[in-house]
């Protein structure tokens, strides 16, 4: 009979993947919270101290980091002499693990979380049995994220057993779980500890490009994992064909303008340099001083507002060519307008101001540069004039 190692801090779809198991006549090793889970739902389990002989321990803190666990993860079922092993010492393989880790990100998001609280959520045995089952993928499926357990089901169901590129596969993501996780603990205790010499991030990929700057480049375009405002990773895509990699870094420009201004505002930009821009009274006032500023360079360029987008401003655009439009909003009628040029691409990105600061991140060749960005704006003052002649007081900013 085959045997499941389940250990997990997110539920999501468990119950539903264990029965799955116990269908296919699997045997179900389960500890803690996740034990008491399964019995509730009626779900036969063996508990993790039955396996080991030995108790939970320290309140939950030794419970899985035992022979009888990873001597039955990690054994090579090629290697005669580690089943022989494995005999001789009364330990039974186990062919499936099923584990997620503690919620440390969660719990240090938290207001007013202690040193004390995030030590706590901080696994040692769930990564060292993931670590354990993604090193013997060629013998053990290793599923730490519930979106998986569709695939795996269906591959045991179909086969009686997962493939080997689905295990690679498995293996793969597993290392990346653990890895995460431990780049989010190591952030946050150099940052107790005072220690800001390393520097860990982590992106999500959102799509991948047809190319890079030029087409004989790949690229990808990767988005940060908590939502930002002024980002284009988070931005909605309302219509138009997919984003460029010039698409992106041009409309990343044109945010990072609409950015310094919170009276209404429009900036026209081509190739991340502006070719127009103006305040107004109104975005529809805006949108036609930023135009006449250069009608010329606006063609094929970006335009973007910070005030919802109009049926005025609309009508306003269409007869001109635009690769991209953007704005918080939008009125129904203004996407009645622009849904009539089907290329144009239209994005709705949050423009909240939380105040938060924002990291820049430049590559240069072999390093990276990081800042704070500059979203500080400062106000002009006839003083500021560097000029001989000072223009009339009317031609300053109020």
């Amino acid at each position: 009979m085959k045997r499941a190692l389940v250990s997990v801090s997110d539920k999501t779809g468990l119950v539903e993947f264990v029965r799955g198991l116990v269908d296919l006549g699997w045997e179900i090793i389960a500890t803690g919270g996740t034990q008491k889970l399964l019995e509730k739902e009626g779900v036969k389990t063996i508990g993790i101290s039955e396996v080991t002989g030995f108790p939970e321990i320290l309140d939950g803190r030794v419970k899985t980091l035992h022979p009888k666990v990873h001597g039955g993860i990690l054994a090579r079922r090629d290697i005669p002499a580690h089943m022989e092993t494995l005999k001789e010492n009364g330990v039974e393989t186990i062919d499936l693990v099923c584990v997620n880790l503690y919620p440390f990100k969660q719990t240090i998001a938290k207001d007013g979380v202690t040193l004390e609280d995030a030590i706590e959520n901080i696994d040692i045995g769930g990564p060292s049995m993931v670590r354990s089952a993604a090193k013997n993928w060629r013998d053990v499926t290793i599923v730490c994220n519930p979106a998986d357990y569709e695939t795996v089901l269906a591959e045991l169901r179909e086969n009686g057993t997962t493939s080997p590129e689905t295990r690679l596969k498995l293996s793969a993501k597993a290392y990346t779980h653990t890895a995460e996780y431990d780049a989010c603990i190591a952030t946050y205790m150099r940052a107790q500890a005072g220690l800001p010499e390393k520097l860990f991030l982590e992106y999500d990929i959102k799509q991948g490009l047809r190319y890079g700057e030029n087409p004989h480049q790949s690229a990808n375009f990767y988005a940060a994992l908590e939502p930002a405002p002024f980002s284009l990773a988070f931005a909605k895509q309302i219509q138009g064909k997919e984003l460029s990699y010039n698409n992106i870094q041009d409309a990343n420009a044109a945010l990072n303008v609409l950015r310094d201004f919170e009276e209404p505002f429009c900036v026209a930009l081509k190739h991340m340099n502006p070719c127009g821009a103006a305040v107004g009274k109104t975005v529809e006032e805006a949108w036609q001083a930023a135009y006449e500023a250069d009608k010329v360079s606006i063609y094929g360029g970006i335009v973007g507002v910070n005030r919802e987008l109009t049926a005025e401003v609309a009508r306003g655009m269409k007869p001109i060519f635009l690769e991209i439009v953007i704005a918080p909003s939008y009125t129904p009628e203004a996407l009645e307008i622009l849904s009539t040029k089907k290329n144009l691409r239209v994005m709705q990105v949050d423009m909240t101001r939380d105040g938060k600061p924002v990291p820049q991140y430049v590559s240069v060749n072999g390093g990276l540069l990081v800042q704070q960005l500059d979203t500080q704006v400062e106000q002009v003052t006839p003083e500021m004039c560097v000029t001989k002649v000072n223009p009339p007081r009317r031609r300053w900013p109020t």
